[in-house]
């Protein structure tokens, strides 16, 4: 993370050769993890407790496997893509600004891991078992084994986004962005703005995942301005 100037050709370039940089750590990590899909694929299914997974199509099995890998990838690799957009961004800041650089990026892959832990433990269950229940006893459940892991995978990288939110708003006011004095005055906006991602990043669109989803992100932007607040 040099401090130098470039041309906006430069830039471009730059930008190149870090989305390559972060295509190849996915890539790598897709590689190992799909020697492993059989643990992921028994850890995912957890949530769903008794319920067993379907395939519908000859190839399903065989694109499954690979997409397990390809999402187990993108959460081997998210570090590396973490840091590839904060050394991408560092020519930008200050150098003074430049120093919370590293205990940014520490802090936004420790939130990561606890927002995909979280939403593995509480969320995803929660969010399986309410969606299930919507049959009321009059629907059997014939859960598709492809579609069930692109849902799984995409609520648990929603949940390890999400829990971002502290350390996001905490790099802005240290940034001089905003205050926690503006945070304070301007939590009506916040929250809709948060219901609004909340219903962006939910996979099913069902309001109870919705707020399964929102509800840990409204608590996480309270924490974010009592840490505004301290620093």
């Amino acid at each position: 993370m040099v401090e130098k100037r470039m041309s906006f050709i430069e830039h471009l370039e730059e930008l190149r050769r870090r989305l390559i940089i972060c295509i190849f750590a996915v890539f790598i990590g897709a590689c190992a993890c799909y020697a492993f899909w059989k643990p992921i694929l028994w850890l995912i299914t957890k949530p769903l407790g008794g319920h067993k997974l379907y395939y519908g199509t000859v190839m399903e099995p065989f694109i499954g496997r690979f997409r397990i890998a390809a999402f187990a990838g993108v959460f081997a690799a998210f570090p590396i893509i973490l840091y590839e957009f904060l050394a991408f961004v560092a020519p930008a800041l200050r150098r003074k600004e430049k120093r919370f650089i590293y205990p940014i990026l520490c802090l936004l892959i420790f939130f990561f891991i606890c927002g995909v832990v979280f939403g593995y433990m509480y969320l995803l269950p929660v969010s399986v078992k309410w969606l299930i229940a919507q049959g009321e006893g009059l629907l059997n459940p014939i859960l598709l084994f492809d579609k069930y892991v692109a849902f799984a995978a995409l609520f648990l990288l929603a949940c390890g986004v999400g829990f971002e939110t502290p350390v996001v708003i905490l790099f802005l006011v240290k940034l001089g962005v905003v205050s926690p004095q503006a945070l304070r005055r301007q939590w009506r906006v916040a929250y809709i703005i948060i219901l609004i991602v909340a219903a962006i990043i939910t996979p099913d669109w069902s309001p109870i995942t919705m707020a399964v989803m929102a509800i840990p992100m409204i608590v996480l932007y309270e924490i974010s301005i009592l840490l505004a607040r301290l620093f």
